[in-house]
């Protein structure tokens, strides 16, 4: 069955998929959009070092991922806001990589798939990859989904509660480079932020509980993965692009929906 490339590309997408989904809902909650934006755009100087030091590739996004995010929890005390510190580091990782990779011969032709995403090239040693590293990251979301959840709403609380809101964000930040180290090869590096970010916005209008929100973001994902790999294939276009716009069209459908259903719950309200 796994000799199918589509059917190698439907497994990568849900597998990716399942593991943006709850990781996306607190990049949401926490207002972390720009910080796994700058950890997929650093993920390209991993490639690069990955592609020179002839080192594993999921290792080598995997530290250059947690490097950039432990430099900018450092820095962040020091003067500089986070947003600033996040605008410098990701450009910059971005820009370094790519120079890199240039300079590589080798990589020339691959740029684009690193850059966009070649889930129709996954083999069975990156569907291993994929599934082992979604499965670690729902692991880590289902045994420490209070922990996590109690420090993004109130960290006072959290430490009260004897939950160390220093400990979750660092398994979110372990969690995000996961995540973007498995994706990579997926949907690449410039659309793996939007992956993590979309579903879950879009699920948001329609969740009355955290975990709602996780399991909908989840299908949403789901949906836009497979979907988009249908659409690619009768259109002829770029898998992971068109993954994300069509995630991007369910989060436009989905708010248009909320809103409808919010005015009509208000009019029987002032009806009755």
């Amino acid at each position: 069955m796994l000799d199918d490339f589509m059917v190698r590309a439907a497994l990568a997408g849900t597998g990716v998929a399942l593991a943006s989904a709850p990781l996306g809902c607190f990049v949401v909650w926490r207002r972390m959009a720009y910080f796994g934006d700058a950890t997929a755009h650093a993920a390209m100087l991993g490639v690069a070092l990955s592609l020179v030091l002839s080192v594993s590739l999921l290792a080598s996004v995997l530290v250059v991922a947690l490097i950039m995010a432990l430099v900018v929890s450092l820095l962040s005390d020091r003067g500089y806001t986070m947003d600033t510190l996040l605008g410098v580091m990701a450009h910059a990782a971005l820009a370094f990589g790519l120079v890199a990779v240039s300079l590589v011969q080798v990589a020339r032709l691959d740029l684009m798939s690193y850059l966009i995403g070649d889930i129709l090239a996954v083999g069975r040693r990156d569907l291993i990859l994929i599934w082992g590293g979604a499965l670690l990251v729902v692991a880590i979301m289902a045994l420490r989904w209070s922990g996590l959840l109690v420090s993004t709403l109130n960290p006072d609380l959290a430490r009260a509660s004897g939950v160390d809101p220093r400990r979750e964000q660092l398994l979110l930040t372990l969690s995000l480079a996961v995540v973007v180290a498995v994706a990579l090869k997926v949907v690449g590096v410039l659309l793996i932020a939007a992956f993590l970010i979309i579903p879950a916005a879009a699920a948001r209008p329609f969740s009355r509980t955290p975990e709602g929100m996780a399991v909908l973001a989840a299908v949403v994902a789901i949906v836009a993965a497979n979907g988009g790999l249908v659409v690619a294939w009768h259109l002829d276009t770029p898998a992971g692009p068109t993954m994300v716009s069509l995630a991007a069209i369910c989060f436009v459908l989905m708010t248009l929906a909320g809103l409808v259903h919010r005015r009509l719950g208000q009019r029987h309200t002032r009806t009755t």
